[in-house]
């Protein structure tokens, strides 16, 4: 790799006497990606999402409660009822997505750290992943809901009285003689925490590399021109 593809990849150094005099600056988005790494990781081990599902059979209510690699809560008990109007048992919903979302993690967190060790604007495109995170858990629950809905058994007992439905993946939806309440939970409020203070970093991380990327442009201007 030539010099030239080193310092667009990893960034100008910082020199001792510059550590020295603004140390701080150079501090701030190492540690402030740090803390965004501890709340991504920290997701794993709360539920990102409920759902409440009330009907007549059930005064106190059913929920199912996902965490990012599996469901808890009355899943079976869900499922009896989901059978009788066609909809297939929710363990087989996004099923992929639950097998690699630990190590999909992982992989963000290292991705993050990478990004607080370069020194170019290549530590955007490192974060893009935990970034969007939050908020493709939320696109992917909502296909899933709309998949699952949409297509039940028309040999179903009860598939005459349930029309074709999408349940909402936050709030309130009636299906029927049901009534769902979802929201958000624990575990994605420390992912979307993650990728803000994620965003924080990276402005962090402008602010205090981008002055060493235009001296070294205006050293090479100078050089050229000599």
């Amino acid at each position: 790799m030539s010099r030239h593809s080193l310092f667009s990849l990893m960034g100008p150094r910082v020199s001792d006497q510059e550590l020295l005099t603004r140390g701080a600056r150079y501090a701030a988005p190492t540690v402030t990606l740090a803390l965004a790494r501890i709340l991504l990781v920290v997701s794993i081990f709360f539920p990102y999402w409920s759902m409440m599902l009330e009907a007549p059979q059930y005064p106190d209510g059913l929920e199912i409660v996902a965490f990012v690699n599996t469901l808890a809560g009355d899943v079976q008990e869900v499922d009896g009822l989901n059978h009788y109007i066609g909809m297939r048992p929710l363990g087989e919903a996004a099923s992929f997505e639950r097998a690699s979302s630990v190590w999909m993690i992982v992989a963000m967190f290292l991705l993050i750290e990478g990004a607080a060790s370069v020194r170019s604007r290549w530590a955007v495109l490192l974060v893009l992943p935990a970034l969007l995170f939050p908020l493709g858990f939320i696109v992917d629950l909502q296909f899933w809901l709309h998949h699952f809905g949409q297509n039940l058994d028309p040999h179903a007992p009860l598939s005459s009285s349930v029309k074709p439905f999408t349940a909402p993946a936050i709030g309130v939806g009636e299906i029927g003689q049901f009534r769902t309440i979802a929201r958000l939970e624990t575990g994605w409020w420390l992912a979307a925490a993650g990728s803000l203070v994620t965003v924080v970093g990276l402005v962090l991380h402008r602010r205090a590399y981008k002055p060493l990327h235009d001296a070294a442009k205006h050293r090479g201007a100078i050089g050229v021109a000599g």
